[in-house]
């Protein structure tokens, strides 16, 4: 990629991840307590800082399985409240 190749473009280019990514990730935060997509915005935050940084790589993972794991009880209740009627 021609961004990693010269080190001004790399810091450039991290740096704006960095914000970005931080941005989103507030927002999602601040959403979760607000009206509004509060774990997508977490998600799509920490996706875009796993891009740059390996250290959004774990909480990334954990947030994916609880998103996962969260959508699979949702259709589970969904099936047993349709099988009561």
């Amino acid at each position: 990629m021609r961004m990693h190749s010269h080190p001004a473009l790399r810091w450039t280019w991290r740096i704006s991840v960095g914000v970005v990514g931080t941005v989103v990730l507030i927002a999602g935060i601040i959403m979760c307590v607000t009206p509004g997509p509060g774990i997508g915005g977490i998600l799509l935050g920490l996706a875009i800082l796993a891009t740059e940084f390996r250290w959004a790589r774990g909480p990334l993972r954990r947030a994916r399985r609880w998103a996962v794991s969260a959508a699979d009880r949702a259709l589970e209740a969904k099936r047993r409240h349709m099988g009561r009627r």
